[in-house]
């Protein structure tokens, strides 16, 4: 009797599945070393898993980031008609946008992230950090959740003030934010996530709109009042409709990023407490610290991007139209870049990682959000003796394809 030829079992990515949620990696290292360029049924959608055909995806002209309007297109009339105006606006947002069109917009938006602007809001940051940390002096002993109390309002409040937004703000936008989150950031089990996304969206929307239209009136010393003088060597300016989308993303991006790599540090520092010592004792090693935490656990899992040319990547034709999900995350633990990649090494020297991007898509924000993780996380170890992870509370992760991060990171305060 011949042998019968033995049957592939392909390792399955998927993102619903909250204990994969948690942990992917060992799913990321067997689709890396098997199929590192998978076909996944459960998203209709290529998943990357290596270093180089992670970046390649971010370089390549092959690849473009509009991936909301095929999508889009292809939902039923019902779906189109709820997420019009959330689409609209997203399809005006840098990060969804290819030549010449990004470059004029990336032009104009830079104003507002020059390395002299970004050293300016340093005070502002520090005293940000203080306060919240006020917040936790009569909890101490206690279990709270970092997340709420910490990793998620001093993002929000930054950019709120950068924006020119009031701190009594805070609990109408992060509610705006979680809503949009649903749709921009791949939510897997929200039945309803259309309609929660397009009403926050549609708030947002509103609000700065209203607020646009004041700083024309009265300009202020915020970017906000930056943007709208913003002219490019064409003497072109930002449409009202590019204002708002501008406003929009930066109060997500800057908020929802800046969250998740602090949170992350939080965990990370928790679970090593020897790197939570060593910063203790050598604030000045936290930079590279931070970047360990963005290449070990970092606050983008992926991605996304469409086909958009024909062409072989590996052994697979990809066609145009094909939605592909670059994990940053996998590429991130790549053996190939990386020495030990599953040891979280705060000293480590050669940290190429790929959280905030490469090349044109590079994340604009990638300074502040630097700057807020840096004061973030060695003003909270100056300030609170120990940290813990709660012991009878579990930590718990976003449904997020796209974002990597915590909903909720009950922490004991020592």
């Amino acid at each position: 009797m011949s042998a019968q030829p033995p049957v592939y079992d392909p390792p399955v990515y998927d993102p619903i599945d909250p204990a994969l949620r948690d942990n992917p990696f060992a799913v990321f290292a067997r689709l890396r070393e098997e199929d590192p360029v998978h076909w996944s049924p459960r998203l209709k959608a290529w998943i990357l898993t290596r270093y180089e055909d992670v970046r390649r995806a971010h370089v390549a002209e092959e690849f473009s980031p509009d991936r909301i309007t095929p999508f889009y297109t292809k939902l039923p009339e019902a779906d189109r008609s709820i997420l019009a105006e959330l689409v609209h606006y997203l399809n005006l947002w840098l990060v969804f946008r290819d030549p010449p069109e990004h470059t004029r917009l990336r032009k104009l938006l830079n104003v507002g992230f020059t390395p002299p602007a970004i050293r300016e809001l340093e005070p502002m940051v520090v005293e940000t950090v203080n306060r919240l940390l006020d917040g936790l002096e009569g909890d101490r002993g206690s279990v709270v959740d970092m997340v709420a109390r910490f990793a998620s309002p001093l993002p929000a409040l930054v950019i709120m003030s950068m924006l020119g937004v009031p701190h009594d703000m805070l609990t109408r936008v992060k509610g705006w934010s979680d809503e949009m989150v649903l749709f921009i950031g791949g939510a897997q089990d929200v039945p309803d996530k259309y309609a929660r996304a397009r009403d926050g969206a549609h708030q947002m929307a509103a609000y700065f709109r209203d607020l646009i239209a004041e700083r024309r009136r009265a300009p202020q010393s915020d970017i906000l009042s930056r943007l709208i003088m913003a002219r490019d060597e064409d003497n072109d300016a930002l449409s009202d409709d590019e204002l708002i989308a501008s406003s929009m993303l930066m109060l997500f991006g800057g908020h929802e990023t800046t969250t998740n790599l602090i949170a992350s540090s939080v965990n990370l520092l928790c679970r090593h407490p020897d790197a939570a010592h060593t910063l203790r004792q050598d604030p000045a090693a936290v930079d590279r610290a931070l970047e360990e935490v963005m290449r070990f656990d970092g606050p983008s899992n992926s991605s996304a991007r469409i086909v958009a040319v024909e062409h072989t990547l590996g052994t697979k034709l990809l066609k145009p139209g094909q939605r592909v999900f670059a994990m940053i995350a996998a590429a991130n633990r790549d053996p190939a870049e990386f020495t030990d990649p599953d040891r979280f090494d705060i000293g480590r020297e050669q940290n190429r990682h790929l959280t905030f991007g490469v090349g044109r898509h590079f994340c604009i924000g990638s300074n502040l959000a630097r700057l807020e993780g840096r004061i973030a996380v060695t003003t909270l170890l100056k300030r609170i003796p120990s940290l813990a992870l709660a012991e009878n509370d579990a930590p718990e992760r976003l449904d997020a394809i796209i974002m990597r991060g915590f909903k909720r990171l009950p922490v004991r305060l020592g």
